[in-house]
């Protein structure tokens, strides 16, 4: 598929953060898309088609024959590393079974899409950064561990029966529909009663923070890229290459909502979470030399813009 030519996208966990917002995105630019997802109705202001199905257990060949995708994007499954802790036989089986029903409804039909699965950075653990596509894969959390094994399933795909595949590696993700982790969070309590606003963690924990629009576009650049051509599995990076600590990220919403306030730091440490993340975006970049990220305040100020208007549920 060549950059610049609309394509037909299907998309799983199309009612979710990352899936809608990319369904969105991709539509405005002038994509067929096609969601799917449990619920009887897709979300409000949904702007493509929609099936009701449970992509975790049923037998997709006939939705993907009857499309014809070009692409699928899987969003579905889980995305809390602390949830991961509390089950994590849950999050392997909504992780890992649900990518493999993907795969192969995609091998069992005839349309022969990329699939794209959405990973994380968590597969890397603890890296040196910034971290690399080539960077061996050392998870610190079961969710990160079943990261890791949809993306042997994918190579398992890709080398047995040539389908291709792009696995895409999402680093600290947020967005106006993510009603939840720390900007949300930090929305919230700024925006809320409190003199003060206590956090988890120390402040010196540092991510590589990207605005969902921005792995909309890279995306799209991805898929226009040919960078899955030919039955192989390519990983990618998407990040935006800059490390920020969070205590420097509670300062600039602080900044925008309530100057007055102190932000405090309990000073724990919380299961799975590295002390530092930052990727090494040049993979991408070289795949997609028109993608521009916005600035991290740019992105920061949409989504508190978003929220005061009462948007992104």
């Amino acid at each position: 598929m060549a950059a610049g030519i609309a394509v037909r996208v299907l998309i799983t966990g199309s009612r979710g953060f990352i899936g809608g917002s990319l369904g969105r995105s991709l539509a405005a630019s002038g994509h067929e898309v096609l969601g799917l997802g449990r619920a009887s109705q897709p979300l409000d202001g949904w702007p493509a088609g929609y099936v009701q199905v449970d992509v975790a257990s049923a037998d997709l060949t006939g939705v993907v024959d009857a499309f014809r995708p070009d692409a699928i994007l899987h969003a579905a499954g889980p995305a809390s590393v602390s949830a991961s802790f509390l089950s994590p036989q849950e999050d392997l089986r909504a992780s890992l079974s649900t990518w493999a029903n993907v795969l192969e409804s995609a091998r069992r039909s005839g349309a022969e899409p990329v699939v794209v699965i959405f990973s994380s950075a968590a597969v890397y653990g603890q890296p040196p950064l910034p971290a690399g596509e080539t960077v061996p894969v050392a998870p610190i959390s079961p969710y990160g561990f079943h990261k890791a094994a949809c993306e042997l399933l994918a190579l398992e795909y890709a080398e047995c029966f040539g389908q291709r595949v792009l696995v895409c590696r999402l680093f600290s993700v947020f967005g106006p529909r993510q009603r939840r982790l720390l900007v949300w969070e930090l929305y919230e309590r700024l925006r809320g009663p409190d003199k003060e606003v206590w956090l988890d963690g120390t402040g010196r924990e540092s991510r590589d923070y990207l605005h969902v629009d921005d792995i909309a576009a890279a995306v799209e650049g991805l898929l226009g890229s040919g960078v899955a051509a030919g039955g192989t599995c390519s990983i990618v990076n998407i990040g935006r290459g800059e490390e920020t600590t969070v205590s420097d990220l509670a300062d600039q919403l602080r900044d925008l909502l309530a100057p007055e306030k102190a932000v405090r730091w309990h000073g724990n440490a919380r299961p799975g979470d590295p002390a530092r993340w930052c990727a090494d975006a040049s993979r991408l970049r070289a795949l997609v030399p028109e993608w521009k990220p916005h600035p991290l305040a740019v992105g920061l100020g949409d989504c508190v813009a978003a929220w005061d208007r009462g948007e992104g549920a």
